[in-house]
Protein backbone atom coordinates (compact mmCIF):
# COMPACT_ATOMS: atom_id res chain seq x y z
CA UNK A 1 0.00 0.00 0.00
CA UNK A 2 1.13 3.65 -1.00
CA UNK A 3 1.59 6.37 1.50
CA UNK A 4 -0.72 8.20 -1.49
CA UNK A 5 -2.70 5.13 -0.66
CA UNK A 6 -2.97 5.22 2.92
CA UNK A 7 -3.89 9.02 3.24
CA UNK A 8 -6.44 8.52 0.77
CA UNK A 9 -8.36 5.78 3.40
CA UNK A 10 -7.75 7.97 6.00
CA UNK A 11 -9.71 10.99 4.22
CA UNK A 12 -12.46 8.59 3.63
CA UNK A 13 -12.57 7.50 7.03
CA UNK A 14 -13.15 10.96 7.84
CA UNK A 15 -10.08 10.35 10.64
CA UNK A 16 -8.60 13.48 12.50
CA UNK A 17 -4.88 14.16 12.79
CA UNK A 18 -4.45 13.52 16.69
CA UNK A 19 -6.07 12.62 19.82
CA UNK A 20 -4.99 14.17 23.00
CA UNK A 21 -5.95 13.17 26.56
CA UNK A 22 -5.45 15.50 28.86
CA UNK A 23 -5.36 13.91 32.74
CA UNK A 24 -5.43 15.88 36.15
CA UNK A 25 -4.21 13.34 39.52
CA UNK A 26 -5.37 14.83 42.71
CA UNK A 27 -4.17 13.47 45.73
CA UNK A 28 -0.99 11.60 44.55
CA UNK A 29 0.82 9.12 47.07
CA UNK A 30 3.35 11.22 49.29
CA UNK A 31 6.37 11.80 46.99
CA UNK A 32 5.88 10.68 44.01
CA UNK A 33 5.35 14.46 42.72
CA UNK A 34 8.88 14.92 44.24
CA UNK A 35 10.50 11.60 42.84
CA UNK A 36 12.72 12.10 39.44
CA UNK A 37 13.34 8.59 39.11
CA UNK A 38 9.65 7.46 39.26
CA UNK A 39 8.70 10.14 37.01
CA UNK A 40 11.17 9.51 34.48
CA UNK A 41 10.51 5.75 34.69
CA UNK A 42 7.01 7.18 34.65
CA UNK A 43 7.62 9.15 30.58
CA UNK A 44 10.00 5.80 29.80
CA UNK A 45 7.70 3.10 30.56
CA UNK A 46 3.76 4.70 29.32
CA UNK A 47 5.69 5.32 25.99
CA UNK A 48 5.94 1.33 25.19
CA UNK A 49 3.15 0.50 27.20
CA UNK A 50 0.56 2.38 24.60
CA UNK A 51 2.43 1.04 21.91
CA UNK A 52 4.11 4.15 21.26
CA UNK A 53 7.69 5.20 20.04
CA UNK A 54 10.11 7.55 21.26
CA UNK A 55 12.16 9.76 19.21
CA UNK A 56 14.39 10.52 22.38
CA UNK A 57 14.64 9.38 25.99
CA UNK A 58 12.63 11.42 28.05
CA UNK A 59 13.50 14.80 29.67
CA UNK A 60 12.36 16.02 33.32
CA UNK A 61 13.46 18.68 35.28
CA UNK A 62 13.16 19.98 38.90
CA UNK A 63 11.28 23.16 39.64
CA UNK A 64 13.49 25.56 42.31
CA UNK A 65 11.37 25.53 44.95
CA UNK A 66 13.34 27.92 46.89
CA UNK A 67 12.28 30.71 44.37
CA UNK A 68 8.41 28.92 43.35
CA UNK A 69 7.48 27.58 46.49
CA UNK A 70 3.86 26.82 45.26
CA UNK A 71 5.37 25.33 41.81
CA UNK A 72 7.62 22.58 43.50
CA UNK A 73 8.04 19.63 41.85
CA UNK A 74 9.02 18.38 38.14
CA UNK A 75 8.29 18.61 34.16
CA UNK A 76 8.83 15.87 31.81
CA UNK A 77 8.73 15.40 28.65
CA UNK A 78 8.80 12.10 26.48
CA UNK A 79 9.40 12.81 22.33
CA UNK A 80 7.53 10.72 20.10
CA UNK A 81 7.27 9.77 16.15
CA UNK A 82 3.64 10.39 16.88
CA UNK A 83 3.91 13.75 19.32
CA UNK A 84 4.61 13.59 22.91
CA UNK A 85 3.97 12.77 26.50
CA UNK A 86 4.13 15.66 29.19
CA UNK A 87 4.00 15.47 33.35
CA UNK A 88 3.93 18.51 35.36
CA UNK A 89 3.85 17.73 38.75
CA UNK A 90 3.37 20.06 42.10
CA UNK A 91 4.38 18.53 44.94
CA UNK A 92 2.67 21.20 47.51
CA UNK A 93 -0.50 19.34 46.77
CA UNK A 94 0.29 16.10 45.55
CA UNK A 95 -0.87 17.06 41.74
CA UNK A 96 0.23 15.74 38.76
CA UNK A 97 -1.11 16.78 35.12
CA UNK A 98 -0.20 14.90 32.35
CA UNK A 99 -0.99 15.44 28.19
CA UNK A 100 -0.56 12.69 26.00
CA UNK A 101 -0.88 14.01 22.32
CA UNK A 102 -0.26 10.71 19.91
CA UNK A 103 -1.06 11.42 16.10
CA UNK A 104 -2.28 7.64 16.40
CA UNK A 105 -5.38 6.41 18.22
CA UNK A 106 -4.38 5.04 21.93
CA UNK A 107 -6.11 3.27 24.65
CA UNK A 108 -7.13 5.89 27.15
CA UNK A 109 -8.02 3.29 29.72
CA UNK A 110 -4.91 2.46 29.71
CA UNK A 111 -3.22 5.26 30.11
CA UNK A 112 -5.41 6.04 33.17
CA UNK A 113 -4.33 2.56 34.21
CA UNK A 114 -0.71 3.38 34.22
CA UNK A 115 -1.12 6.64 35.84
CA UNK A 116 -2.95 4.77 38.71
CA UNK A 117 -0.45 2.32 39.12
CA UNK A 118 2.65 4.94 39.18
CA UNK A 119 1.07 7.65 41.34
CA UNK A 120 -2.23 6.30 43.11
CA UNK A 121 -4.37 9.61 42.67
CA UNK A 122 -7.47 9.64 44.69
CA UNK A 123 -9.30 11.22 42.16
CA UNK A 124 -8.76 11.83 38.14
CA UNK A 125 -10.46 14.26 35.89
CA UNK A 126 -9.98 13.94 32.11
CA UNK A 127 -10.28 15.31 29.20
CA UNK A 128 -9.76 13.91 25.44
CA UNK A 129 -9.21 16.22 22.51
CA UNK A 130 -9.50 15.28 18.71
CA UNK A 131 -7.10 17.39 17.09
CA UNK A 132 -6.57 18.31 13.08
CA UNK A 133 -10.21 17.97 12.35
CA UNK A 134 -9.78 19.26 9.06
CA UNK A 135 -6.03 17.97 8.32
CA UNK A 136 -6.95 15.33 5.76
CA UNK A 137 -10.34 17.21 4.31
CA UNK A 138 -9.63 18.84 0.89
CA UNK A 139 -12.62 21.63 1.78
CA UNK A 140 -13.37 22.72 5.05
CA UNK A 141 -16.02 24.59 6.86
CA UNK A 142 -14.45 25.21 10.17
CA UNK A 143 -11.46 26.55 11.16
CA UNK A 144 -10.64 25.50 14.79
CA UNK A 145 -12.01 23.83 17.40
CA UNK A 146 -11.95 25.07 21.59
CA UNK A 147 -12.37 23.18 24.63
CA UNK A 148 -13.19 25.11 27.37
CA UNK A 149 -13.70 23.34 31.22
CA UNK A 150 -14.71 26.02 33.67
CA UNK A 151 -14.94 25.34 37.42
CA UNK A 152 -17.22 21.79 37.65
CA UNK A 153 -19.14 22.64 34.80
CA UNK A 154 -19.36 20.39 31.71
CA UNK A 155 -16.86 20.91 29.04
CA UNK A 156 -18.04 23.95 26.66
CA UNK A 157 -17.07 23.19 22.58
CA UNK A 158 -17.13 25.95 20.86
CA UNK A 159 -16.35 25.51 16.75
CA UNK A 160 -14.84 28.93 15.32
CA UNK A 161 -16.44 29.00 11.36
CA UNK A 162 -13.90 29.67 8.65
CA UNK A 163 -13.69 32.92 7.18
CA UNK A 164 -15.22 32.13 3.74
CA UNK A 165 -12.04 33.85 2.14
CA UNK A 166 -9.35 31.58 4.14
CA UNK A 167 -11.61 28.00 3.24
CA UNK A 168 -10.01 24.89 1.57
CA UNK A 169 -9.95 25.33 -2.13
Amino acid sequence: MTRRTTIKATIEKNEVFGYQLLLDLYGCKSETCDDLGLCYQFLDDIVGELGMEKQAPPNIFRSDATRFPDKAGLSGWAPLIESSIVIHTLTPKDYISIDIYCCKAFDMEKAKNICRKFFSPKKIDEQYIERGLDYYKTDSNYHTLTVKKVNTKPSQVIVNKKDPEFALK
